[in-house]
């Protein structure tokens, strides 16, 4: 059962928060960083990402498991690289096309809230859930900002995604150590001036 939500059903305060799409939005970052960052990412550290993200444990991955997670990943990433909100919704049209079902609904037998599924079932596979479940929240941000979800981290050492919710100047950076890390540099370059040949 793939859900982000507590075992017993949980208070209506609780109901607002638990599932909501900015958190599954932030899993989504979380995961495809971790996910793309080399090629065989560790079934524990991507079951504690999970945990950590509200999924109820026990969280047991395979290898194949996060393999097929890592494939998502990989084509959710071409979201968060899309510089303009057309080419996010398109991205966005592409996976819901080829890696979704239909829309439904599901309390996970009264487990949970009831809340939203595009994956085939309650016991789909992890990447299809991933894949599903992150692609239905990116295209709420962009429907609800419009404007791309997210974008890639401009430090060259980097290149983790973000998210891009709430207000504000338009982000670089994933980070404020980033961010700090690239104008200390360019600080350090501007003060050592020009180079001769």
């Amino acid at each position: 059962m793939r859900y982000i939500g507590s075992v017993s059903p949980p208070s209506n305060d609780e109901r607002s928060t638990r599932l909501s799409v900015r958190d599954t939005a932030r899993r989504t970052a979380a995961l495809v960083n971790a996910l793309t960052a080399e090629p065989s990412p560790d079934p524990g550290a991507i079951a504690g990402i999970l945990l950590d993200h509200g999924e109820p444990g026990p969280v047991e991955l395979t290898a194949g498991d996060v393999a097929g997670m890592r494939t998502a990943a990989l084509r959710l990433r071409e979201v968060f690289a899309a510089a303009q909100v057309d080419e996010a919704a398109g991205v966005l049209n592409r996976l819901l096309r080829e890696g979704t079902g239909p829309l439904r609904l599901s309390s996970h037998d009264g487990r949970s809230p009831w809340h939203p599924h595009l994956d085939s079932d309650d016991e789909a596979p992890w990447g299809e859930w991933f894949l599903a479940s992150s692609s239905m929240a990116l295209t709420v941000l962009i429907w609800d900002g419009q404007r791309p979800p997210g974008g890639l981290c401009s430090s060259p050492s980097c290149g983790d995604v973000f998210l891009t919710v709430g207000g504000g100047p338009e982000r670089r950076y994933c980070s404020r150590r980033c961010a700090t890390r690239e104008r200390v540099a360019a600080h350090r370059r501007a003060k050592a001036g020009p180079r001769s040949p």
